[in-house]
C-alpha cells in the first residue's frame, strides 16, 4: 500500500495553518502496513491540484487529499475533481440529511450554499461526514484509489477512522506491522544510543529502531514487519526485556503512557500527595498533573511565583538568595520547595 498525501489550501502555504493532518494520516496508514512516500501541499488552484494528482498517481496507488471542501468560493476541490474525472455533480439525499441534522442541532436552517455541499460527483463513492457539512469522496481511476476528505482535522479523523481505513483492505494487501514504543526519561538521545549500541546492532533485519526525542523524553520505537503477528509480538517482547536489562532505570512507560499519569499512579500507590511551587514553567507542571482524571486524590495545589516579590512573600525565599544567586539557581529552587 504505497500512498501519497496532498493537502490543499493557501492557508497552509503561507504558514497561517500548520498541517497536522498529514502526520496523523501517515501514522494511521503505517499501523495497517501502508507506506507514505510523499506529502505535497498545494494552493487552491485548479491546475496545481490536478498536476499534484497526476504526479502522485505515477508514484502511488493510494492518494489521500484533504482540504478545499468547504462551502465558500475559495474551496474548489470538488469542482476540480469533477473536471479531473470528467463528471458532473448530483444531489445526494443522505449527505443532505447529515447536513440538515447538523444544522438542526445548532438551531439553524440549512442555507442554499450549504445545500450545495450535498451535491457530489456522479462517479464517486460518497464518504459521509457525521460531524461536519462536507462529505468526502472516493474515486477508483486507472487502478488507483483517490480519496478526498475535509481539511478540518476532527472531521477528517472521524471520516478516516470510521470509513476510509475500513475500506482500504478491499483495495490493497499489506504486511503485518507491529510497533512498540519504549518511553525513557532522564537520559539524552546520544547517551542512550551509546548505552544500547550493541543491543541495537543485534536487532533482526525485519525490526527497525527509531529515536524520537522530545523535551525531557526520548521515545524508542521498534517496528517489526512480517506475516505472523503473534511471532512478531513475541520477538518484540523479548527485545524489550533485553533493553530493560540495559537501561531499565530510565524507562518509565510504553506506547501511549503519559508521564503525568504514571506519577499520579505512584502517588496513589504510596499514599502520598503533591503540591508545587513553579516559576519559569508558569504553572505548566500543575496543568499536566491536573489533566489526569482523579488527580484531586493526590494533588493539593500550587503557587506560581514568577515575580521576585511573590517568591519572597508567598514562599519565603530569602532576598539575598535572589540577589546573589538569581531566580534560576539551585538554592532558590530549594527555598521555594521548603
Amino acid at each position: 500500500m504505497i500512498a501519497e498525501i496532498i493537502t490543499i489550501g493557501d492557508e497552509i502555504l503561507i504558514g497561517q495553518v500548520v498541517d497536522t493532518n498529514s502526520a496523523w494520516i501517515a501514522q494511521e496508514l503505517n499501523l495497517i502496513g501502508g507506506k507514505v512516500k510523499q506529502i505535497t501541499s498545494v494552493s487552491d488552484d485548479e491546475i496545481h491540484i490536478m498536476t499534484a494528482i497526476d504526479e502522485a498517481k505515477r508514484r502511488a496507488g493510494l492518494i489521500l487529499i484533504t482540504g478545499g471542501l468547504g462551502p465558500t468560493k475559495d474551496d474548489i476541490t470538488k469542482k476540480t475533481l469533477c473536471k479531473y474525472f470528467n463528471t458532473t455533480v448530483k444531489f445526494d439525499k443522505r449527505a443532505y440529511q447529515d447536513i440538515e441534522r447538523l444544522f438542526k442541532q445548532r438551531g439553524r436552517e440549512v442555507t442554499e450554499i450549504n445545500r450545495k455541499q450535498a451535491e457530489l460527483p456522479e462517479n464517486c463513492t460518497p464518504l459521509y461526514n457525521s460531524v461536519g457539512t462536507a462529505p468526502g469522496m472516493l474515486f477508483e481511476h486507472e487502478g488507483k484509489i483517490i480519496v478526498s476528505m475535509p481539511g478540518v482535522p476532527h472531521e477528517m479523523k472521524e471520516m478516516m477512522k470510521n470509513d476510509v481505513l475500513k475500506r482500504l483492505p478491499n483495495y490493497f494487501s499489506a504486511p503485518v506491522i507491529v510497533h512498540k514504543t519504549i518511553l525513557t526519561q532522564g537520559i539524552g538521545e546520544s547517551f542512550l544510543s551509546e548505552m544500547i549500541a550493541d543491543w541495537e546492532d543485534g536487532l533482526p533485519k525485519h525490526i527497525k529502531l527509531a529515536y524520537l526525542p522530545a523535551p525531557g523524553v526520548v521515545r524508542l520505537r521498534l517496528s517489526s514487519t512480517g506475516n505472523d503477528k503473534n511471532q512478531l509480538e513475541r520477538e518484540i517482547t523479548e527485545l524489550v526485556s533485553g533493553l530493560k536489562e540495559i537501561v531499565g532505570k530510565y524507562i518509565y512507560g510504553y506506547d501511549e503512557d503519559l508521564l503525568e499519569k504514571i506519577v499520579g499512579n505512584l502517588l496513589l500507590e504510596r499514599k502520598q500527595t503533591l503540591s508545587l511551587a513553579e516559576s519559569c514553567t508558569g504553572g505548566y507542571v500543575s496543568h499536566l498533573i491536573t489533566s489526569v482524571p482523579g488527580s484531586s486524590a493526590y494533588y493539593k495545589g500550587s503557587v506560581v511565583a514568577y515575580d521576585y516579590e511573590v517568591k519572597t512573600v508567598e514562599l519565603g525565599v530569602k532576598k539575598e538568595t535572589l540577589e546573589k544567586q538569581g531566580a534560576v539557581s539551585e538554592q532558590t529552587v530549594i527555598e521555594m520547595a521548603e
